[in-house]
This record gives C-alpha cells, sequence and structure tokens, in this order.
C-alpha cells in the first residue's frame, strides 16, 4: 500500500503536467481510494510530496478531474495540520472560482473542501483573512440566485466569519447589504427554503455584529441604515427576525457610547413590547435574546435610572416564573445590572418577598451553576445597594442567610468578597435577626478558614476580620470567635505586606482583646 502510494504520487506529478486524462484520473482515485483507508497517513504522505502546490492548476472549471481534486483536498483538510499548507499551497482562490460551476458534484467537492480547510481552525482562518476571499466570496453570492449555491457560500461564509478581521473584510465587501435584501424577500414567505435562508441569513448578520470594529462600522453613530433595519426586525411577527433583532441590539450594546445613544432614542420600549408578546407560552430563545439585549443596556450608570423609571424592572419580573435555566441566568444579571448603586430600586425589589423567596429557590440549582451564581449575587447586591434593614429581614425570613455565608467559601474572589460586604451590613444592622441562621450556617468557622488561608485574597482577609469586628456584638457567636483563638490568626496579619490588610488586622486584634 505505501509503496503503491508513493509510486502514484509520482506518477501524479508527472501526469498533472501532460494533463495525460487516464493516467490523470487513475492516480486521482488510487488517491482517494488510500484516503479512504488511512486519511491521516495519506494525507502526511501528499503534504510530504509537495503534490498540493500542483492541485492549484488542476482546479479549473470544464476539466474532467476538477470534483475529484475538490474531493481529494475536502478529505485531507479534514486533518488539523493539512489546513494552512492547503491555504499555503494557493488552493483557496481557485476553489473560490469554483463555486460559480453548474456541475453539481463540483460545487458539492468545492463547498466541503472550504468548508474544512476553515472549520474549527483559528490558525487556517487568520491565513485566509490575507487572501481576497472574502471579497471574492461577496462578489459571488451576490451573482447567485439558486438556493443550492446561496446555501453552498453560507456553509463557507459562517465559519470564516468567526475571525475578526474576516468579519470586517465582509462587511467591506458589502456582505450586509445583501443579507438585508434576503431577509426583506423572504419574511413573508412559507416555502421551506425561504424559511432557512431567512434564518441563515439573519444568524450571519448576528456573528458579523460580534466583531467590534465590524460592529461599529456598522453602527454608525445609531445612525446607519443596517441599525435601522435591525431596528425595525423587534416588532415584526417573524419569531426568527424578533430573535435576530434582539440579538443585534444585545451585540450593538457592548460599549457605553452606543447602550446610552440607544436608551435615549427608545430601544427600552421596544424590547419591552417584544417581551410582553411572549410571556405566555413564549418563545425562550426571543426571551432570552431580549433580556440579554437589557442587561447589556443597564450596564452604563447613567441608563440605570432611564430604564428603572421606563419600567424594565415589572417587565423583567414577569418572566419569575420562567422554569429555562437560560431565561433564569439572563432575567438574574439584568436585576443585578439595574440596581447596581440604586438604593431605591434596590429596596423596593429586596422587599419583593415572591422574588427574594425565588432566588433563595435557585441559589440551591445545583444543575445550573450559571443561575445558582447569579442568584447569589443578587441576593448580596439587594443588601449591599439598598442598606435597608426590611431588606435583610425579608431575605432571613425567606432562608437567604444560609446561601451568603456559602457565597463566602465561592472560588470566585468578586463573589467571596460581595457575600463578605452582605453579611457585615447584615451584621452590622440585623445581627439579631440573622443570630440564629449565621451560627447553623457556621459563619464563624468559614471566617477562620479565610483568615488561616496563605491563599485568601488580601480583600478577603480585610473584609473577613471587618465581619469578625461585627459579629462579636453577638454574644453567642462572639463565644464561638474565642473558642477558635481568632486573636492567634488576626495577630499574624499585622506584618502582612498590604497595608489596609495589616492596619484592620491591628484595630481587629484591639477590639478582640478589648473584648475578650
Amino acid at each position: 500500500m505505501a509503496d503503491n502510494l508513493s509510486d502514484t504520487l509520482k506518477k501524479l506529478k508527472i501526469t498533472a503536467v501532460d494533463r495525460t486524462e487516464d493516467s490523470l484520473e487513475g492516480c486521482l482515485d488510487c488517491l482517494l481510494q488510500a484516503l479512504a483507508q488511512n486519511n491521516m497517513e495519506t494525507s502526511e504522505k501528499i503534504q510530504g510530496s509537495g503534490i498540493l502546490q500542483l492541485f492549484a492548476s488542476l482546479l479549473i472549471p470544464q476539466s474532467f478531474c476538477t470534483a475529484k481534486v475538490a474531493n481529494i483536498i475536502a478529505e485531507v483538510a479534514k486533518n488539523e495540520f493539512m489546513r494552512i499548507p492547503c491555504v499555503d499551497a494557493g488552493l483557496i482562490s481557485p476553489l473560490v472560482q469554483l463555486l460559480n460551476s453548474k456541475d453539481q458534484e463540483v460545487l458539492l467537492q468545492t463547498g466541503r473542501a472550504l468548508g474544512n480547510i476553515c472549520y474549527d481552525s483559528q490558525s487556517s482562518k487568520e491565513q485566509f483573512a490575507s487572501t481576497n476571499i472574502a471579497e471574492e466570496l461577496v462578489k459571488l453570492f451576490k451573482k447567485q440566485i439558486e438556493h443550492d449555491k446561496r446555501e453552498m457560500i453560507f456553509e463557507v461564509l459562517a465559519p470564516l466569519a468567526e475571525n475578526d478581521a474576516i468579519k470586517l473584510q465582509l462587511v467591506e465587501a458589502g456582505l450586509v447589504e445583501c443579507l438585508l435584501e434576503i431577509v426583506q424577500e423572504k419574511v413573508d414567505s412559507d416555502k421551506e427554503d425561504d424559511i432557512a435562508e431567512l434564518k441563515t441569513a439573519s444568524d450571519l448578520m448576528v456573528l458579523l455584529l460580534l466583531g467590534d470594529e465590524s460592529m461599529q462600522k456598522l453602527f454608525e453613530g445609531g445612525k446607519g441604515n443596517v441599525f435601522q433595519r435591525v431596528l425595525s426586525w423587534i416588532p415584526s411577527n417573524n419569531h426568527q427576525l424578533q430573535l435576530a433583532g434582539a440579538l443585534a441590539i444585545a451585540n450593538f450594546a457592548r460599549n457605553d457610547g452606543n447602550c446610552i445613544h440607544m436608551v435615549d432614542n427608545g430601544i427600552v420600549e421596544k424590547l419591552m413590547d417584544l417581551l410582553d408578546r411572549h410571556v405566555e407560552d413564549g418563545n425562550v430563545t426571543v426571551q432570552h435574546a431580549a433580556l440579554s439585549a437589557l442587561r447589556n443596556l443597564a450596564i452604563p450608570v447613567v441608563n440605570k435610572a432611564k430604564m428603572l423609571s421606563a419600567g424594565v424592572t415589572e417587565a423583567v419580573l414577569k418572566f419569575l416564573k420562567s422554569e429555562m435555566p437560560p431565561v433564569q441566568f439572563k432575567l438574574l444579571g439584568t436585576l443585578r445590572m439595574l440596581i447596581d448603586a440604586q438604593a431605591e430600586a434596590a429596596e423596593q425589589l429586596g422587599k419583593n418577598v415572591k422574588l427574594v423567596e425565588r432566588l433563595v429557590e435557585w441559589c440551591e440549582a445545583k444543575d445550573h451553576a450559571g443561575v445558582m451564581g447569579e442568584s447569589n449575587r443578587l441576593l448580596s447586591a439587594l443588601i449591599r445597594h439598598s442598606k435597608s434593614k426590611d431588606v435583610i429581614k425579608t431575605i432571613v425570613q425567606s432562608g437567604g442567610i444560609k446561601h451568603l455565608v456559602t457565597m463566602a467559601t465561592s472560588e470566585h474572589v468578586i463573589m467571596q468578597n460581595e457575600a463578605l460586604v452582605a453579611l457585615a451590613l447584615i451584621a452590622a444592622l440585623e445581627l439579631g435577626t440573622a443570630e440564629k441562621d449565621l451560627e447553623s450556617a457556621k459563619l464563624v468557622q468559614i471566617l477562620h478558614r479565610l483568615l488561616a488561608d496563605e491563599r485568601s485574597a488580601p480583600e478577603i482577609k480585610y473584609n473577613s476580620m471587618v465581619l469578625i469586628c461585627a459579629l462579636i456584638g453577638s454574644e453567642s457567636l462572639h463565644k464561638e470567635v474565642q473558642d477558635l483563638a481568632f486573636l492567634d490568626v488576626v495577630s499574624k496579619l499585622r506584618s502582612h505586606e498590604n497595608k489596609s490588610v495589616a492596619q484592620q488586622a491591628s484595630l481587629t486584634e484591639q477590639r478582640l482583646t478589648v473584648e475578650s
């Protein structure tokens, strides 16, 4: 087999130049057979033989061997190590030209070859970025009217458009205008092919907006034609367009400037109307996308009060009964963004018993780490931003304290910190109410562990000591602090390299000594 393959590769070098039809076809059949038996080994031999460079000259329209050559390229490009050599051998441009072919077999194998070369390979996509493939594909796409050919080009475009440099090239080559045209043509059709093409075009449009440069170019300060057209998708009756519209807004909302402009120009009301249409037995993907957009829009400080007064919390709370983790996750994130540094809103939400009880329930959603984490973070945020005794009482009554204590042991420093600050506020404002729950959750033992652990971040040590000073106001918790010999751990921290930690250690040591 190995000898036959070596002979075939030598023979192919000669026949590829002579173009002897029978010999060439025989060599190509032999290669395909070898690839079918052992793709990786055969591909390595092909690479070593230098034959890839010859394939470029064989990829010509109307040639008897074109489909077989494209098939061989598709097969070798199944191996990741062959993808860059295929680009280096100059195979991209002739393959792209073949997408004009009327021959179905040539089209099929060409699509496979291009798809495999750029499949899941960031190195090879970067190589593609240095060719003019984006321009070639868009030119070709503009000429096509047949569904199958457009579908084939879509299949090549989608993996390529994952690369940010190529996203920008595709936008500059005019792909977006083509996609918007397809959407307009197909939106009212109920033919299966048209529905599929509408989905592909709108999905690809959203993918192009994932690149920062391509997104900003299309936003054009919120005045751009593309942005305006995407806005018109949101109130449409087509679920696919509603979804793509909401996802596009979420992608446009990736910097403060864009977010502020969109909120000032009424996008929030459009998204709330969309959510309203999907409250009862709604489309989960549309719910998720609209909540994602609202969450992103709520990040800039100046937008929070505007969105709160527009009634976003009420619109979002309608989905509290959702049993879908992706919707739960985005709902939680949106509320958390909205109440950041908004004391009144945090207090209002924190006194909402239905919400707090649902959060406590989701804090136990062990199958959905994202929902569990966000529920904990929102519980903590309600306390931190409201600093309200009523909110703390609601959380204590709903059984939320144990979750905040568990959150203090999270592997994420930001979550640990948020938990410790919330617990310090509880201890300062409502220690008597929370005392029993803090005790049964073993908070004092956890704080001892955090202070003794060398791996704990400085801010964790600092906030743990602040919390200890607040806890000794409770007789039973004070006794636990004394029993665990906190003074030993704290006194060691007086020489900590972080000045704030060292100072807090001195203060804590004094408090513990006085109170002992």
